[in-house]
């Protein structure tokens, strides 16, 4: 493993995780109806997922998924239809007299965080073709171990800053008054993301 290697990974890793998408919409939302200690679990669920993914795959198991088409189609599909739960769920959030929806528990918090990165396929073939640029015959388990552990650790810290920043108490009570309406709003994403994950299936 060299320095300059290591750092591909890093950027690579960075720009994957600050892209917009359904990872983003889901921490948001559980820090935005249960504050900044569901955000952070959910963050930290969503790093746990990353770093699995990357695992299996800088150690091989991931060519499994790439190569069987059934069992990848399986997934994108289970992937798709959890998107859309998520996002219905939200679509019928249901306004209460003080605009606060009700908190979900920890164990959810981190349930969605790590179903939203296992359900994605992509993410197995993202790290394929990232790996294969920096992993070779002569990378020890140690080097493997640290490139697997560096997306792991990108990932968690940048939606740990996501969830701190948007729990911080001088604007939180704002967020949360309107709550209902961005989480109809996060729903509507999640299902327009499912519905084009679907289309692209078909």
């Amino acid at each position: 493993m060299t320095l300059t290697s290591w750092l591909t990974i890093v950027s690579i890793c960075c720009l994957g995780a600050m892209s917009p998408g359904p990872s983003l919409a889901v921490v948001l939302k559980h820090t935005l109806s249960g504050g900044r200690q569901k955000g952070i679990i959910t963050a930290l669920a969503h790093g746990a997922g990353i770093g699995l993914y990357a695992f299996i795959c800088i150690s091989g198991l991931a060519v499994v998924i790439f190569t069987s088409e059934t069992l990848f189609s399986v997934l994108q599909w289970l992937g798709a239809l959890y998107l859309a739960w998520l996002g219905i769920k939200g679509l019928l959030s249901k306004t209460s007299p003080n605009q606060i929806l009700p908190e979900v528990n920890a164990q959810a918090a981190a349930r969605d965080g790590f179903m939203i990165v296992f359900l994605n396929p992509k993410i197995a073939v993202f790290f394929i073709a990232l790996f294969s640029q920096v992993v070779g015959t002569d990378t020890t388990m140690a080097g493997k171990i640290i490139y697997a552990s560096t997306a792991m650790i990108i990932d968690g810290l940048w939606y740990v800053i996501v969830a701190w920043l948007f729990s911080n108490p001088r604007w939180l009570a704002l967020l949360q008054a309107r709550v209902v309406w961005l989480d109809r709003l996060f729903g509507a994403v999640l299902v327009g993301l499912a519905s084009k994950l679907a289309i692209d299936l078909v």
